[in-house]
């Protein structure tokens, strides 16, 4: 295993430099660093030239500068990118600063929307594929074809103009759903659920009748209670979502027969539920930095991990896996609710002005608040953008793991699990379920790897300044440095991620070797 890392990382360095010099002369060969300053009128224009050839040595050919841009300049004394410095833009700026401020941007920016994306493109490819043929799966198919056709700008203008302006006004009104659209979202729940549920005529009608009734139900009580204006969980929603989380991932890993690992789940649910009270009136405020939110978070996890290990008995890993999964869940719940209970001086406060859903920038400026003030802040900045990226790559995911799992489905090896009498669920998660995830491993590695390349259209339109910004404003200023600062980083971490989805495949499937 060794042997193979160190022989692929080796031919990767060959393959990155090889590929900073081609970008590096091509960016530098690509237009005239100096055609600002040729066509300025200031008084000192030649004076300003001089300084900008000095500061870039565009005195030195491109091909022999790549080699002072690597190794660093011995006359002026600076380290090269060997040395950890990207050098200087055109205009004199640290392009280490620069490479710094985008790409914690943009990792703000496209983590969580590609993190979602695969969440949900997995989770709705693989229940199509159960669903093969079925309403659902023919819906599903539909809308992965159109979100895969629609380009990601008008996709943009589009939740610009629908979703934050749209909603900002329903906001601005009484905000209060009306009874048609009531209605029609009742309709589409009863049918989603009853395309999902399989079984006869009379159990789908059933199915539609449940589903349709508590969509119904769900919406007038936030209409009562004026939700849109005051939203919140409450402790009810954060006792669901837990119950929910800890059957159903019993259901999902062991089984619900498993009644150690239920009884598990269901006491870190109990214990999130009964700190429900003592957490949003009191441990809440102590916490003033994101670091304690965190911290507070892995604490969740481990002690949901200490009640499994002591509950699981002779088999505590799946139990411990339940139980973790479920207090991160029923302690995302409890959070959720408390950021939600800011939302009102959040959208009443001076610089919102009641209208709350962002369309550019990442931040209010000179918002002052809380730490679930500034939460909420960064959620309706985030919001349009990630829904707009979460829309293209939900397609490819959901195409690719349906499609993977169909093929696996039809394989030898799971006719023989289900010959010898395995539970459906043991097949599908044990067996099919794993083995449908190698080559999605090779697309979700790539993306991984290149979330920090950003999303140029995405962070164009929603005015974010990231990595994507970063290489385009060094391409219109034909200024390498910053170009080659993105592509370093970049290309680094596409090789580093190619490796771990090699390995992924060694760990996914024991017939694969990397030797």
């Amino acid at each position: 295993m060794a042997a193979f890392v160190i022989r692929r990382l080796i031919a990767s360095v060959f393959v990155l430099l090889a590929a900073t010099f081609l970008v590096y002369n091509l960016v530098a060969l690509s237009g005239d660093p100096l055609e600002d300053l040729r066509a300025s009128n200031a008084p000192n224009k030649e004076q300003l030239i001089e300084s900008r050839i000095k500061m870039l040595r565009l005195d030195v050919i491109p091909p022999l500068r790549y080699f002072l841009w690597l190794f660093g300049d011995p006359a002026a004394g600076t380290p090269g990118v060997l040395g950890g410095n990207f050098g200087v833009t055109v205009q004199g700026r640290d392009v280490n600063a620069l490479l710094e401020q985008a790409l914690g941007s943009t990792l703000q920016l496209v983590t969580i929307a590609t993190v979602v994306a695969i969440i949900l493109g997995l989770t709705v490819g693989i229940t199509t594929a159960l669903r093969q043929y079925s309403g659902y799966d023919y819906t599903v198919t539909f809308i992965s074809f159109l979100f895969f056709s629609l380009p990601v700008f008008w996709v943009a203008v589009l939740l610009k103009q629908f979703v934050a302006i749209g909603f900002n006004d329903f906001l601005e009104d009484d905000p209060q759903l009306p009874a048609w659209l009531i209605a029609g979202l009742a309709l589409a729940g009863g049918l989603l659920w009853a395309s999902i549920i399989p079984g006869t005529l009379r159990r789908k009608a059933i199915t539609f009748a449940i589903a349709a009734g508590a969509t119904t139900t769900m919406l007038v009580i936030m209409n009562l209670i004026d939700w849109f204006t005051y939203p919140g969980l409450s402790i009810v929603g954060v006792a669901i979502i837990g119950i929910g989380a800890a059957i159903g991932f019993t259901a999902l890993i062991t089984g619900l027969k498993n009644r150690r690992t239920l009884y598990a789940a269901l006491t870190v649910a109990g214990v999130g539920i009964a700190l429900y009270f003592p957490f949003q009136y009191g441990i809440s405020y102590s916490i003033t930095e994101w670091w304690m939110l965190v911290a507070l978070a892995v604490a969740t996890v481990l002690v949901s991990m200490g009640i499994g290990w002591f509950m699981g008995g002779v088999d505590k890993g799946p139990v411990m896996r339940v139980a973790a999964f479920t207090g991160f869940f029923t302690a995302g719940a409890i959070a959720l609710d408390r950021f939600m209970m800011v939302w009102d001086d959040y959208a009443s406060s001076g610089r919102i002005r009641g209208r709350p859903i962002a369309t550019i920038g990442s931040s209010t400026p000179n918002l002052e608040g809380s730490l679930w003030v500034q939460g909420v802040d960064i959620y309706t900045h985030l919001l349009l953008p990630t829904m707009a990226l979460i829309l293209i790559s939900f397609a490819t995911y959901t195409r690719y793991s349906r499609a993977s799992l169909l093929e696996v489905m039809n394989q030898d090896y799971i006719r023989t699990a289900r010959a010898k009498g395995l539970p459906e669920r043991t097949v599908i998660v044990r067996h099919a379920f794993r083995n449908a995830l190698i080559p999605i491993a090779t697309i979700v590695a790539f993306d991984i790897g290149g979330i920090v390349g950003g999303a140029v259209i995405t962070e164009t339109v929603f005015g974010w300044t990231g990595m994507g910004r970063l290489f385009q404003d060094g391409l219109n200023a034909v200024d390498p440095n910053p170009v080659m600062a993105f592509f370093v980083v970049v290309g680094g971490l596409a090789i580093v991620f190619n490796l771990i989805a090699d390995l992924v495949y060694a760990s996914l499937d024991p017939r694969i070797r990397v030797s």
